[in-house]
């Protein structure tokens, strides 16, 4: 497994991670065998990257994550780059989600989180959702407060503009911006990636495969209704979802002609667009655990990258990448 180094002075990772939202019923039914499974064979493949968050089947990811930790015994500690999330609060009256970056709020769940993961020190914290209410150079400063008390090793953020990471940027060196890109997503390409460039800061690829779309079996809109959060994702609403099946096929009979799955290749695709980009794919299954590190290992030309940008131009989906009400919290930046 190629390895990558994280931020400007990070450790060095494995060139992919795992999005543990998988680790839920998120996407579809899993158990924590199979996700216990995954994890057993990422240390295998030298995968050493793995992302979660605290809201998470409310915690469930974490708690996966943790309980195969235990099991490891003393060597826990050394081997998975652990980072979680905070930031999306919930009314525990109402249901209701609301953003929160108050120092309160962010060190009492990194405390829930380290409880959850049986850990007393997270390698990398981001914030999940920005409070607009709280300057991001305050929750910059809360944030490099943590690190200071050795409760974790490094911080970011997900989803925010170029703009505000150049503003926390000025206060504290940031290791990662997470944001969704991908072949079906490119616009980081439009500020983001050349951000985090220029500051040394990964940029944390998050749903790489377009959330199957860039697979070779892509969900169907009975797979998306069942997964509750696809069901109003307009990618995957009709006629958008047949649409963007049938456009995929020429991506997935290139990756066909190439000799490897659509999936290996749009995650090769990703890891040569730039050299500070980790994507974490998620996935339950063992064998798509494969299929993402073979992705991993593969040398395209020039050549091949034209071809797959041929195949699948800037602007081929058909609808939106969030409903609506997905939107919110995400910063637009163009």
């Amino acid at each position: 497994m190629h390895q990558r180094k994280l931020g400007k002075s990070g450790p060095k990772l494995s060139a992919i991670g795992i999005g543990a939202m998988s680790f839920t019923d998120f996407y579809g039914a899993t158990s924590e065998a199979e996700s216990h499974a995954v994890l057993t064979h990422a240390l295998d493949l030298g995968v050493n990257h793995i992302d979660t968050a605290n809201v998470y089947g409310g915690g469930l990811s974490e708690s996966v994550i943790g309980l195969f930790l235990a099991k490891q015994g003393a060597q826990k500690t050394k081997l998975f780059h652990i980072a979680t999330k905070a930031g999306i609060a919930v009314d525990k009256e109402t249901g209701r989600r609301y953003f929160d970056n108050s120092p309160a709020y962010l060190q009492a769940e990194l405390d829930a989180s380290l409880a959850r993961l049986g850990l007393d020190y997270v390698d990398l914290y981001y914030i999940h959702r920005r409070d607009s209410e709280t300057p991001i150079e305050e929750v910059t400063e809360t944030l490099a407060a943590m690190v200071k008390a050795g409760k974790i090793g490094g911080f970011g953020f997900s989803e925010i503009a170029p703009t505000s990471l150049y503003r926390a940027a000025a206060i504290h060196e940031i290791a990662a911006v997470q944001s969704e890109y991908s072949l079906s997503v490119r616009s980081p390409e439009m500020g983001l990636v050349q951000a985090t460039s220029a500051l040394d800061v990964s940029l944390v690829a998050f749903s790489p495969l377009g959330r199957s779309l860039l697979t070779d079996k892509p969900h169907s809109r009975a797979t998306a209704v069942a997964s509750g959060w696809l069901k109003s994702n307009p990618r995957f609403v009709e006629p958008n979802l047949t649409a963007n099946i049938e456009a995929v096929a020429r991506f997935r009979a290139l990756a066909a002609e190439m000799g490897m799955s659509a999936a290996a290749l749009a995650i090769a695709w990703l890891l040569h667009k730039a050299p500070h980009i980790l994507p974490i794919p998620g996935t339950r299954s063992v064998d798509h655990l494969r299929e993402h590190c073979d992705g991993a290992t593969k040398a395209l030309s020039s050549d091949d990258m034209d071809r797959i940008e041929a195949a699948l131009p800037i602007g081929w989906a058909h609808g939106d990448r969030y409903a609506d009400a997905q939107w919110v919290g995400p910063e637009r930046y163009c």
